[in-house]
């Protein structure tokens, strides 16, 4: 797209357009946002754990206060780069197949900085369960919310691949109702999580200062927790554009790209369980 299309954007701006050299394609600063917003998260991760062993050198608050801000941050520049990239030029850009497929492999390749970063927490766990074992602070972990869970972020999978296919089948009803079954289902999930994090907190006094197994559970948990929130959010972008009908059977690659990574966080949950809860409750038997 040219630099002067760049600049035809229904009347919204877009950052870092001007002196943008021809070749690099469109020129936006919402990726970089995003990077900040999520990088903000371990900042403010890493100020708590200060506070915590160091209460006279930071204010309690810091550490969440920077959390809080940069999710904000980090959805903002979501929200600004999937707009930018799906939805200004929706009508007059390129639909070929080129085009299509250079978005997708964008999508592989930031899955694969996703699988980087869970790779990164889950070798935090396989350490400390490679000592003694079971920790002090294990509580009940395999629990019928956790399997209802599961069941709910598997189907929502199933209704979200039913939709996608009925796009491309052009049949623009039963794409809409996937969509609203897979969001009620991904808004269904977080609240048991929000559900089964009181119930530790306030029943078990199992928190993420109890201890290494508690700060591994707690860091898994809760950054899939945000990435399944961060899913409900980019499907919901889509349910909205598909309520004003911009997708079909030849444009709806905002369609597969959103859901290979919802896919991809339905995988990550189940290996999860397998791993967290299930490997947690056979090792401390």
């Amino acid at each position: 797209m040219s630099t002067q299309e760049s600049h035809e954007d229904h009347g919204h701006h877009l950052p870092a357009v001007e002196d943008w050299p021809r070749g690099f394609g469109e020129a936006s600063w919402w990726p970089f946002v995003t990077a900040i917003g999520g990088a903000g998260l371990y900042v403010g991760a890493a100020l708590y754990i200060i506070a915590s062993g160091n209460p006279d050198l930071l204010p309690a608050i810091a550490g969440p206060a920077v959390f809080v801000g940069s999710v904000g941050l980090f959805l903002v520049g979501i929200y600004g780069w999937v707009y930018h990239a799906f939805v200004s030029h929706f009508w007059s850009r390129d639909t070929s197949a080129n085009g299509s497929l250079a978005l997708k492999w964008g999508m592989v390749a930031f899955l694969g900085s996703e699988l980087a970063t869970f790779g990164a927490v889950f070798t935090y766990y396989f350490f400390i369960r490679a000592g003694t074992w079971p920790p002090q602070e294990l509580p009940h972990l395999l629990s019928s919310l956790v399997l209802a869970n599961t069941a709910l972020l598997v189907a929502s999978s199933f209704t979200l691949h039913w939709a996608h296919v009925a796009i491309r089948r052009e049949n623009r009803r039963q794409f809409i109702l996937g969509l609203v079954v897979t969001l009620i289902l991904g808004v269904v999930f977080i609240g048991g999580q929000v559900l089964e994090y009181y119930e530790f907190i306030q029943n078990e006094g199992f928190t993420l200062t109890s201890g290494i197994f508690a700060s591994a559970f707690f860091g898994l948990t809760g950054l899939h927790g945000l990435h399944v929130s961060l899913g409900a959010v980019l499907l919901g972008i889509v349910f909205v554009r598909a309520l004003a009908g911009q997708y079909s059977a030849d444009r709806h690659v905002s369609v597969s790209t959103a859901s290979m990574y919802w896919h991809f966080v339905d995988i990550v949950w189940i290996f999860l369980v397998v791993v967290l809860y299930a490997g947690a409750v056979v090792g401390g038997a």
